[in-house]
C-alpha cells in the first residue's frame, strides 16, 4: 500500500487528490499538510475532505509526515511552498509529484536539485488529454511550417494567480520545438496598442481569467485561406488528479530524475 501524503490537502486539488487516492487501488492517504495557521490545522484529514475520521491529523510542517507517507503531491498556490516541499522531500528521500505552476527558472532549479536523489514527476498539467496535445501541436508545427502563424488563448477561472497558465507554456514549448525556435525570444504574451504588424516567426499566448472555468486550451495554427485548431477543455478537477493518481505509483517506482506525464503514459 502506497501512503501518499497531498501538501495542500484543502485545496481545490488537494481535495480531489485525496479523494481519488482514497478511492485507487494500492493507494491510501497517509498525511496531509496545510500552512501554518490555517483552520484545518490538527483536525483529521477525514473531516477535512469529507469523509470518515482517517485518525491522522493535518499539520503545518512538510518534516511533520515524511515518515508516515512514501510519496508526496505538491500542487499549492503560491507556489513558494512547493519548492519548500521539494528541499525536505529530498532531503528524507520521498519521492514527489509536483503540478504547481507559476514557478520562476531558479525555484524550478532549486527544486531539481534538491530532488536530484529521488523520482520526481513534475508536469503542469496531469491530464492525459492535453499530454497527448502537447505531442500533437509539436508535431503539427513540425509539418506545417513557417507557413502558419501559430496562436495559444487560455482560459481559466477569476481566482487563478498566475498566466499564462503553464499547461500554455508547455504547448509554447511544443510549438517551438516543432518550428525550431526558440520560444524566449519568439514568444508573445498579449497584445495591446500599436504592435506593428505581427512578425512570422512569433509565438502568440494570451489568457483568459473568468468565473469558475476549470481549463481549456486551443493551439491555432493559421495560414492563408484556411485555420487548424487542436483544442483541450478540461470539465472538472478530477481530469487533473486522475492523472496524478497515475503518476503517483511510477514516481514510487522510478529511479532518481526527473519526469513528466509523457514518461508516465510511456510516450518517451
Amino acid at each position: 500500500m502506497i501512503k501518499v501524503g497531498i501538501c495542500g490537502i484543502a485545496g481545490r486539488m488537494g481535495q480531489r487528490i485525496s479523494h481519488l487516492t482514497l478511492e485507487a487501488e494500492g493507494l491510501d492517504l497517509g498525511g496531509g499538510v496545510e500552512f501554518p495557521g490555517h483552520p484545518v490545522i490538527e483536525k483529521d484529514i477525514g473531516e477535512v475532505i469529507g469523509v470518515p475520521p482517517k485518525g491522522i491529523s493535518v499539520v503545518d510542517t512538510v518534516e511533520a509526515m515524511t515518515d508516515n507517507v512514501d510519496v508526496i503531491t505538491a500542487f499549492t498556490a503560491p507556489p513558494d511552498p512547493t519548492v519548500v516541499a521539494a528541499e525536505i522531500a529530498g532531503r528524507a528521500g520521498v519521492p514527489m509529484v509536483i503540478g504547481t505552476t507559476g514557478l520562476s527558472s531558479d525555484q524550478v532549479e532549486t527544486m531539481t536539485q534538491a530532488l536530484k536523489d529521488v523520482a520526481c514527476v513534475f508536469a503542469p498539467n496531469f491530464s492525459v488529454g492535453v499530454t497527448v496535445l502537447v505531442q500533437l501541436v509539436e508535431e503539427a508545427a513540425r509539418i506545417l511550417g513557417g507557413d502558419y502563424d501559430t496562436e495559444i488563448v487560455e482560459a481559466h477561472h477569476r481566482f487563478k494567480t498566475d498566466a499564462p497558465s503553464g499547461t500554455a507554456y508547455a504547448l509554447a514549448e511544443a510549438a517551438a520545438r516543432g518550428l525550431d525556435r526558440n520560444l524566449q525570444e519568439v514568444g508573445v504574451y498579449g497584445r495591446y496598442g500599436d504592435t506593428g504588424a505581427r512578425t512570422r516567426e512569433e509565438i502568440g499566448v494570451h489568457a483568459i481569467r473568468a468565473g469558475d472555468i476549470v481549463g481549456e486550451h486551443t493551439v491555432m495554427f493559421g495560414g492563408i485561406g484556411e485555420t487548424i485548431e487542436l483544442a483541450h477543455r478540461a470539465q472538472s478537477r478530477d481530469t487533473f488528479a486522475s492523472g496524478v493518481i497515475r503518476a503517483i505509483p511510477f514516481a514510487v517506482g522510478a529511479a532518481p530524475g526527473m519526469y513528466d506525464m509523457r514518461d508516465v503514459l510511456g510516450l518517451r
